[in-house]
């Protein structure tokens, strides 16, 4: 096991200030071999600590014989292709899992997750909407919002318009990460950091916040909050919700199992075990009354549902003549269909 926690090789957006506004990292490294963290750290002069390097040009051609010394061909080949880039440079060495501390730091960090080489919850985020400015995402790429006026008016005198496509924290994964076996309708709804696994269709009303997402297959159409994970052969129906620890939450981790199911319009505010039924209309926040019904359709236990977190095999439903919350064995498997979520 390598002594570095990640190592990552960008090329990305500063402000006239110099400031990091974004980082795009073609291939990202989690736990390298100790040959290759030793290349890195040996070249660029790295005692220790998480830092974010500025690469010159001079360091490039080194940095890349010593990789492939190392036996990192690729990441050779990604420095070699950076030679020549009038783009600012970086390269992010972490000696371990922290809080990051600054934007490269942060966006490596959330490459990780879009690469599929850790999932939610897997990494240290603490802190991140500090370290990220709000910035304008345009067709011209980030922009400074001090600066984007200028920018603006520079565009409409050449006779082109510059386009803002939103101004948020968080980019669009897909301008940084496509995952594989993945289909995506809407793109602007799932934010870098997103964890899509294999056969995941997020369709487009549905939503995908960083530091979540799904294990795959599945078919998403309603909101994958932050924090949240759902599991293989999980369905979200459209308008469902996910309760996330940053919209209500609090420190309740939300994950739904395996083969679970929020109908149109439901939502769930505590974690579900496997084979899990929500219907439709029906939100379980974990102070929710539920009444427990037994095998004969009777009364057995009200509980809130806090007290049925993570257990699997249950049905929610609303008594349709009283209004109460119930809940009784889920005997019907979620099946998935399979041509819906080939890909």
């Amino acid at each position: 096991m390598s002594n570095v926690y990640s190592i990552g090789f960008g090329v990305g957006t500063c402000n006239s200030k110099g400031e990091w506004l974004e980082v795009y990292f073609p291939q990202p490294l989690l736990n390298p071999a100790d040959a290759v963290a030793s290349a890195v750290t040996g070249t660029l002069n790295i005692e220790g600590g998480n830092v974010a390097v500025a690469l010159e040009q001079a360091q490039l051609q080194p940095l890349a014989e010593q990789l492939e010394s190392a036996g990192a061909n690729e990441q050779a080949e990604i420095l070699r292709q950076f030679a020549g880039s009038q783009r600012p440079l970086v390269a992010v060495v972490l000696h371990s899992d922290d809080a990051p501390q600054s934007v490269p730091e942060s966006y490596l960090k959330l490459h990780l997750l879009s690469h599929r080489l850790v999932k939610p919850h897997g990494t240290k985020l603490d802190g991140i909407f500090g370290q990220l400015a709000n910035v304008a995402w345009t067709n011209q790429g980030a922009i400074d919002l001090a600066e984007l006026p200028q920018r603006q008016l520079e565009a409409r005198l050449k006779g082109e318009l510059l386009e803002v496509s939103c101004v948020d924290k968080f980019p669009k994964m897909t301008n940084y990460v496509v995952p594989t076996g993945v289909r995506i309708a809407h793109t602007a709804r799932v934010r870098l950091g997103a964890y899509l696994g294999e056969g995941t269709t997020i369709m487009h009303e549905g939503f995908v916040n960083f530091n979540a997402g799904t294990e795959g297959p599945g078919m998403i159409e309603g909101r994958i909050s932050a924090g949240v994970f759902v599991g293989a052969g999980s369905d979200l129906g459209g308008g469902s919700s996910t309760m996330g620890t940053l919209s209500g939450g609090g420190n309740i981790v939300i994950s739904l199992g395996d083969g679970c199911l929020l109908g149109a319009n439901a939502g769930t505010g505590i974690p579900l075990g496997d084979r899990c039924t929500v219907e439709s209309g029906l939100y379980i926040t974990s102070g929710t009354k539920v009444s427990v019904l037994d095998d004969k359709g009777e009364v057995a236990e009200s509980v809130k549902a806090r007290d049925l977190a993570g257990k699997s095999d249950l049905l929610f439903r609303r008594n349709s003549a009283t209004g109460a919350v119930e809940c009784l064995t889920n005997k019907s498997a979620v099946e998935l269909n399979a041509e819906l979520h080939s890909n």
